[in-house]
């Protein structure tokens, strides 16, 4: 009984060795923030709609993208297009207001997004207002790209002994 317990505290040793514990600090992410003008039915569901239209335009813009500097250098370079993208669907729907986009620092609660969980704290941000942006929000992760991925083409395989390993000791 003691080698097979011996036996498993080495393979768990090894597993952290070789696969490591993945732990990423706030740094490593950047986070979108979509702020609708208020709670009215109407601006929330035209926030969704931006949020539609955003993700599909940047999934491409950062799918090459292989670093969080390296992503916010392109959104940087893109904010008036997020800026016309979320006007232009704003206005197609009738709204008197326009949008805002920038990349800054932000407090975040904590979240979790399926396996994920990101503790609160400030993050980077990719910051959308629409109108007066004091409406209920919607946020994820840009990098990385955690909503900006096809999941439906995405494969996930897992080791039994390797989650365990995490479940314990990371």
């Amino acid at each position: 009984m003691k080698r097979v317990l011996i036996v498993f505290l080495l393979i768990f040793l090894l597993l952290g060795i070789f696969c490591g514990c993945e732990r990423k600090s706030n740094e490593e992410y950047l986070r979108i923030h979509i702020r609708a003008n208020s709670n009215s039915e109407l601006d929330q569901a035209i926030k969704m709609q931006v949020k539609n239209e955003v993700v599909t335009y940047l999934s491409k813009k950062l799918e090459n993208c292989s670093s969080k500097q390296e992503a916010i250098e392109v959104i940087n370079s893109e904010l008036d297009n997020i800026e016309f993208l979320a006007n232009t669907t704003l206005h197609l729907n009738g709204m008197q207001y326009d949008s805002s986009a920038i990349i800054q620092k932000e407090d975040f609660p904590t979240r979790s997004y399926g396996d994920i969980t990101l503790e609160s704290g400030e993050y980077d941000a990719l910051i959308i207002n629409l109108g007066s942006g004091e409406g209920d929000n919607w946020w994820c992760i840009v990098f990385p790209p955690l909503c900006f991925v096809d999941k439906n083409n995405n494969r996930e395989y897992k080791s039994f002994f390797y989650e365990l390993f995490k479940k314990y000791f990371c």
